[in-house]
């Protein structure tokens, strides 16, 4: 059953460029698509930052009580280098490089790409598809296109007729841009070119006897065009229209255009209720690609090898820093942020360790229902993120407050609070505390109540000097003693 606090989520829809109540098409159940990785080389940050905010979108509307398909496929196949249909095959391109069959390095790649999201804790999707286990579905979609006459075949290719299309449809409505604008800013068709219009696309792709990866259909051997596979494998598995589609903005302007055209030439409908896409990533203010050279891996910004990096940063620490910026906002990587969000994701952590050793009082001076409710306001707002985060710091004020009996919270309120934060740091955020690994070791608490017992017995003695040497050498090495009035506390 749906939760009453689902009514008051608002969406941001890139179709209509404001934010809508979130209301299902078929309620309870909502269709969830998010545009895969093409798996011909490692993921890099701004695939994970993009599965990261629908991670947090697809736990929030569990948490509300939706029942979720998430689909996220998988594009093994057709991804030609430049998205306009030229280029060499990526996958057949890496193969011979590595002296690999193409489906090797898929499934390299796709390994890889499987085990980055399970570093950053994100949850499965119900459905993983690959565009070669769907090739049968993809030519028939293409057949249903070229009766209805929104396509047409050269020398066994087939391609998108987008001027056709736009005569009944906007073709521009994803960008808000019109047909017009969108021919002035596409180079003119060279004579060897086999399209009629500039805007048209590849549905299906006539092989070369060199093609590695090909296969039979109506118009000869061949692969499909990029496009395709996410239209018909949204279809199979969310129907001819679903609630929500996803993928970072620089899939908006192309590959969602042409899905959209596709999808509407083939069942004359909408295909999806709401579009939503990530904001880029930038390091220190200049756009992150390969080209400018400041791009860098996971694996890289977890060990810290490379020359932009400082040093490392733990897979729950990048996943926080991503969290601390709303998924429509540009995400600017520096040192300095990534050692900022370290501190205050450690600071989290700590305080839901305290809150364990919290003794409840008879009544509350903390209002824990405002919280909750602050809690859940952020996140109906377009799944906030950077304003819950806010919201559980001024949790922590108060878990803070409540220890050092500055504050008091009833048994009932503790009970709350404590269930407010599991539920919004662990359940929606989906961080996970990596600080109990360091701290769980039998030998490390034995040595640190040793190391504690000797600072007190110095304390007791007024032996300032040894126990503020203890306190300073223990920070030197990372690990922070805090003085209470119950005694020492230490944490990592």
């Amino acid at each position: 059953m749906v939760g009453l606090k689902s009514r008051d989520l608002l969406v941001y829809n890139t179709l209509s460029r404001e934010k809508e109540p979130f209301e299902p098409l078929h309620s309870p159940f909502v269709g969830m698509y998010v545009c895969g990785p093409t798996v011909y080389s490692d993921i890099h940050l701004g695939n994970c930052r993009t599965f990261i905010s629908f991670d947090l979108i697809y736990r929030y509307l569990l948490h509300l009580g939706y029942k979720v398909r998430y689909v996220r496929n998988i594009t093994d196949a057709g991804h030609l280098e430049g998205d306009r249909d030229e280029g060499d095959d990526k996958f057949a391109k890496r193969a011979k490089l590595e002296k690999l069959e193409p489906m090797e390095i898929v499934q390299k790649y796709t390994l890889g790409f499987r085990e980055v999201l399970s570093l950053f804790n994100t949850l499965p999707p119900s459905i993983e598809p690959t565009a070669t286990g769907h090739i049968i579905e993809q030519i028939e979609m293409i057949k249903v296109i070229l009766d209805a006459g929104y396509a047409y075949e050269v020398n066994g290719s087939v391609y998108f007729d987008v001027e056709k299309y736009s005569k009944e449809y906007d073709y521009g409505i994803l960008t808000n841009r019109k047909l017009e604008d969108l021919l002035e800013g596409t180079r003119e068709l060279s004579g060897q070119d086999e399209k009629r219009g500039r805007l048209d696309f590849a549905l299906w792709i006539s092989a070369k006897p060199e093609t590695l990866m090909k296969w039979p259909s109506p118009w000869g051997v061949g692969f499909p065009g990029w496009h395709i596979e996410c239209s018909a494998m949204s279809t199979k598995y969310l129907g001819t229209s679903f609630d929500i589609h996803g993928g970072g903005m620089d899939l908006q302007a192309t590959h969602h255009t042409n899905e959209i055209a596709q999808s509407k030439a083939c069942h004359h409908s909408e295909p999806v209720k709401y579009w939503m896409h990530t904001n880029m990533l930038t390091v220190n203010g200049v756009r992150m690609s390969k080209s400018a050279g400041n791009g860098f891996l996971p694996k890289e910004l977890f060990t810290g090898d490379h020359p932009l990096l400082e040093r490392g940063y733990s897979p729950m620490t990048v996943r926080f820093f991503m969290l601390q910026s709303h998924y429509r906002n540009t995400l600017d990587f520096s040192n300095e942020a990534l050692q900022a969000a370290e501190k205050g994701y450690k600071r989290l952590m700590g305080s839901i360790a305290t809150l364990e050793k919290i003794i409840p009082s008879d009544v509350s001076t903390v209002d824990i229902a405002s919280l909750e409710k602050n809690c859940y306001a952020a996140m109906n707002d377009d799944f906030s993120s950077p304003v819950l985060i806010a919201q559980l710091f001024d949790a922590v004020r108060i878990i803070n407050s409540c220890n050092d009996k500055s504050e008091t919270i009833s048994s009932e309120d503790l009970i709350k609070l404590k269930d407010v934060m599991h539920t919004f740091v662990f359940d929606i955020l989906g961080l996970t505390d990596e600080t109990k690994s360091m701290t769980g070791s039998n030998v490390i608490e034995g040595l640190m109540n040793l190391i504690l017992d000797i600072r007190r017995t110095a304390r007791e003695n007024k032996d300032w000097a040894t126990s503020d040497k203890i306190r300073d050498e223990l920070k030197a090495a990372g690990i922070e003693i805090k003085d209470t009035k119950t005694g020492a506390e230490w944490r990592i």
